[in-house]
C-alpha cells in the first residue's frame, strides 16, 4: 500500500477517521503526508496538527523507535518528481494486516489472527504527553521519564520563566545567548532526539554532513542540520530555518542534530563538558567572587547616581504612561542612556545642515561621537502626542533585538523635555532614494536587489520567529529599509510594531496604522494584523524592488490595477519578464527574478491562510524546486473594473504620493 501523493495526478492517499465507531462518515482525524519541507507523516484534528511521526531517516520514523523491532514490514520511503510516499511491504505475504485510524484519534496496525478468527493489535503509534504536538514549544525538549516533563536545550533558556515555572511551555525557550551572524558561531552536536518538525525545511538527499554543515552555516537564518539518512555512514542533508518545534528524547535510539549557538555558548558548553572535579572549586569560587564584587560595584553606583536619577525620573516619568496597545506600563527598559550635551556636540546643535527627515514623532538629525562613530538620532517633537507613543513603543521594541538586518539600536537621550533614540547611521540612507530615483536607480543592478532581498526576508523572519519576543511591524515598506555602507539593508522604525506572546497569532485593533500600498486587505479593512500581514508587505515590497515602481500610484494604461494587479495579469500570461526594471540590464539571472515574482505573489495573496511564513519564503527563495501556484491577490479588481478604468486612472493619479495612516477606525 502506498501513502501518499501522486504528483503527476493530484491524487491523494491519507487515512481519514469515522466519526464514531458506528458511523463511517469522515470524522475530525486524518493521519496524512504533510509535503511543505520535507514530507513528514502528521495526525491531524481538523487542521489542528495533534501528533507528528518524525521524518523517515532512512532506518525508520525519527520518532518511533519500536519500528525497530518489527518484524512483518519492510518500510519504504520514496521521494521524486512524480511521487512522494511510504509503503509497507509484508515480509510474508501470507500474513494479513491492516491499519485503523480510530474515531479517538488511535493509531493501530492489527494482524489477523485465522486461528481465531480475530483481529489482534500488533503495534500501535506510542501517544503519550510527550507526543503532543509542540508540548514544549521553540527549542524545548520532551522526556517522558523526567519531571516536569518539558526542558530547554543546552545552551537556552525558558523564553517565559513564570509561565515555565507554571508548565506552561507554550512558549519554549529562547538562545541564552543571542545570535548575531557572527563568524564565530557553531553548531553543538544533540544525541538522541526526535527530529524537529520539517514543515518549511529544506533538504538535499545527496549532500555530506560536511557539506549540510558548510550551507547552513553560510546562512544566517539556519538555525540547524541533520543528516536525512542515518542509515550506513550517514548521508543527505536537513536545514532547518528558525524555531525548532516538536523535539523529544528518544532513549538510546533517537538522532542526532546539530543546533546553531553562539561562540561564547560554545565555549561555555565546552568548557562545561571537559571540568573536572579538582577544577570545580575553582569554577565555582571565580563566578561567585565576580557577582560580590558586581554588587559591591552596583551598591556604589546606586548611592551615588540614585538622587540624579530620581530627580530625572521625576521630569521624565509623565511622558512614559501606560500603553493600552500594547498592554505595557512604566517599563524598566535599562537602556544606554547618552547625555543631552553629548548629543548636541554630536549634532552641531540639531543643525539644519544635519536634519536627515522628519516623520510623524519628529525631525531625525546626523551625528558624530567623540569616537567618530556616525550616528542617526531621532527627536521627539515636543507637539507631538503620536510621536511621544510610537518612541515608547519603539523603545520596547527594538531595545531587545539583536541582527544584521535590524537597524542597531545605541541608546536613547532623555534629559528634562529632551527624548531622543540614538542609532547607527546608514550612509546611504533609504531604499527607496535608489529604486525609485530616475538618477540613482541604475546604482542597484539584480545582484544587489536579490541580496536586499533576501536580507529583508531574513530581519523579517528574525522579527516573527527568532527574537526574544515576536513582533508584527506593521509599517513593512522600501522607505522604512536602510542601507549600510556596504549596501546591505537594515528593517527600521518600529514605532508601529506591535508584540505577540505564547501561541498569539493575530490581534485586532481599531487604531489601524501602517502605509497605504503595503497593509494587507485583512488589515486595512478589518484592523485584523499578523505575521501574515508583514508577509503581504514583504510581496509588495519585493514587487517594488523587481520593477522600480510604487505599488501606491501605479496605474496601467491598460488596466485600472495597481502594481500588484498587473504583476497578477504578467504572471498569468506567463510575462512576468515585463515588471522587471529596465535599468537592471544584462545584470540579470532569470529564475531568480521569476522566482522572486512568483513567491511575491504567493506573499500578497487575499486570504492570509494562503500566505507563506517567513520560512517558507527563505526557503522558496534559495531553492529550485516547484513552487505552488498563487491565488486571487488582495486589492486585484479584476476585469468587472474594466470600464472604470479611466476615472479610476484620474483619482490614482491625483493621490501619487505615499500616505502613511497613524489612526483610521477598523471597520
Amino acid at each position: 500500500m502506498k501513502q501518499g501523493w501522486n504528483l503527476i495526478t493530484g491524487l491523494e492517499r491519507r487515512f481519514t477517521s469515522w466519526r464514531s465507531p458506528n458511523d463511517p462518515a469522515f470524522g475530525e482525524f486524518s493521519f496524512w503526508i504533510d509535503t511543505r519541507g520535507y514530507p513528514q507523516l502528521i495526525l491531524t484534528k481538523g487542521r489542528e496538527i495533534k501528533f507528528r511521526v518524525g521524518p523517515w531517516n532512512g532506518l525508520r520514523f525519527s520518532g518511533m523507535s519500536n519500528l525497530r523491532s518489527n518484524s512483518l514490514y519492510n518500510f519504504t520511503f520514496v521521494v521524486n518528481q512524480r511521487e512522494i510516499y511510504y509503503q509497507y511491504n509484508p515480509i510474508d505475504t501470507s500474513i494479513i494486516t491492516r491499519l485503523v485510524l480510530h474515531p479517538s484519534g488511535r493509531i493501530e496496525r492489527l494482524l489477523w489472527i485465522d486461528s481465531k478468527q480475530e483481529w489482534s493489535l500488533y503495534m500501535a503509534a506510542e501517544i503519550d504527553q510527550c507526543n503532543q504536538y509542540a508540548l514544549c514549544g521553540p527549542f524545548g525538549r520532551c522526556s517522558i521519564d523526567k519531571s516536569p516533563v518539558c526542558e530547554c536545550l543546552e545552551g537556552f533558556e525558558p523564553t517565559s520563566p513564570d509561565q515555565w515555572r507554571d508548565t506552561d511551555w507554550s512558549q519554549g525557550c529562547q538562545h541564552s545567548i543571542p545570535l548575531d551572524c557572527n563568524p564565530g558561531e557553531g553548531f553543538n552536536k544533540y544525541l538522541n532526539l526526535k527530529l524537529p518538525d520539517t514543515r518549511g525545511s529544506w533538504y538535499n538527499q545527496t549532500m555530506t554532513l560536511v557539506e549540510c554543515e558548510q550551507m547552513c552555516k553560510s546562512n544566517c537564518s539556519c538555525t540547524a542540520y541533520a543528516n536525512s539518512n542515518i542509515s550506513g555512514s550517514g548521508s543527505g542533508c536537513f536545514l532547518w530555518f528558525g524555531g525548532l518545534i516538536d523535539l523529544r528524547t528518544i532513549a538510546n535510539d533517537g538522532d542526532t542534530i546539530y543546533i546553531r549557538l553562539s561562540a561564547s555558548e560554545l565555549e561555555s558548553i565546552e568548557d562545561s563538558n571537559s571540568s573536572s572535579p579538582g577544577r570545580r572549586p575553582i569554577r565555582i569560587i571565580v563566578p561567585m567572587a565576580s557577582v560580590v564584587l558586581a554588587i559591591l560595584i552596583s551598591i556604589y553606583l546606586f548611592y551615588r547616581f540614585n538622587r540624579k536619577k530620581q530627580q530625572q525620573k521625576g521630569k521624565t516619568s509623565n511622558k512614559f504612561r501606560h500603553d493600552s496597545e500594547n498592554g505595557s506600563g512604566d517599563d524598566d527598559l535599562e537602556l544606554p542612556l547618552f547625555g543631552l550635551s553629548t548629543i548636541l556636540k554630536a549634532t552641531n546643535n540639531f543643525s539644519t545642515n544635519n536634519k536627515l527627515g522628519e516623520g510623524g514623532f519628529g525631525p531625525v538629525y546626523k551625528g558624530v561621537l567623540e569616537d567618530g562613530r556616525e550616528i542617526a538620532v531621532k527627536q521627539l517633537a515636543k507637539t507631538s502626542t503620536q510621536g511621544l507613543h510610537e518612541f515608547k513603543n519603539e523603545v520596547i521594541s527594538i531595545s531587545k533585538l539583536q541582527h544584521r538586518n535590524l537597524v542597531k539600536f545605541l541608546g536613547c537621550c532623555i534629559e528634562g523635555d529632551e527624548v531622543m533614540l540614538i542609532y547607527q547611521y546608514m550612509p546611504n540612507k533609504g531604499l527607496d532614494s535608489f529604486i525609485f530615483d530616475k538618477t540613482q536607480r541604475g546604482r542597484l543592478n539584480w545582484p544587489a536587489r536579490y541580496h536586499i532581498i533576501i536580507g529583508v526576508a531574513r530581519g523579517l523572519l528574525y522579527l516573527h520567529q527568532d527574537s526574544r519576543l515576536r513582533i508584527i511591524h506593521r509599517d513593512l515598506k522600501v522607505s522604512n529599509i536602510l542601507l549600510d555602507k556596504d549596501m546591505n539593508p537594515k528593517i527600521s522604525d518600529f514605532g508601529t510594531a506591535r508584540t505577540f506572546g505564547g501561541n498569539q497569532i493575530e490581534a485586532k485593533t481599531n487604531r489601524v496604522v501602517g502605509t497605504y500600498g503595503y497593509m494587507a486587505p485583512e488589515y486595512a479593512g478589518g484592523g485584523v494584523f499578523s505575521i501574515k500581514s508583514d508577509v503581504y508587505s514583504f510581496g509588495v515590497l519585493v514587487l517594488e524592488i523587481v520593477s522600480g515602481e510604487k505599488n501606491r500610484g501605479f496605474v496601467h494604461k491598460e488596466h485600472c490595477n495597481n502594481l500588484i494587479g498587473h504583476a497578477w495579469v504578467l504572471h498569468n500570461e506567463n510575462r512576468s519578464l515585463e515588471l522587471v526594471a529596465k535599468c537592471v540590464g544584462e545584470s540579470i539571472n532569470l529564475s531568480q527574478v521569476l522566482r522572486a515574482i512568483h513567491v511575491s505573489l504567493l506573499c500578497v495573496q487575499r486570504c492570509p491562510d494562503d500566505r507563506p511564513t517567513m520560512t517558507s519564503v527563505i526557503v522558496m527563495l534559495g531553492s529550485e524546486g516547484p513552487l505552488p501556484s498563487p491565488k486571487e491577490p488582495g486589492f486585484y479588481v479584476g476585469k468587472t473594473m474594466q470600464e472604470n478604468t479611466q476615472s479610476s486612472r484620474s483619482r490614482e493619479t491625483s493621490s501619487n504620493n505615499e500616505l502613511s495612516i497613524t489612526e483610521l477606525n477598523g471597520r
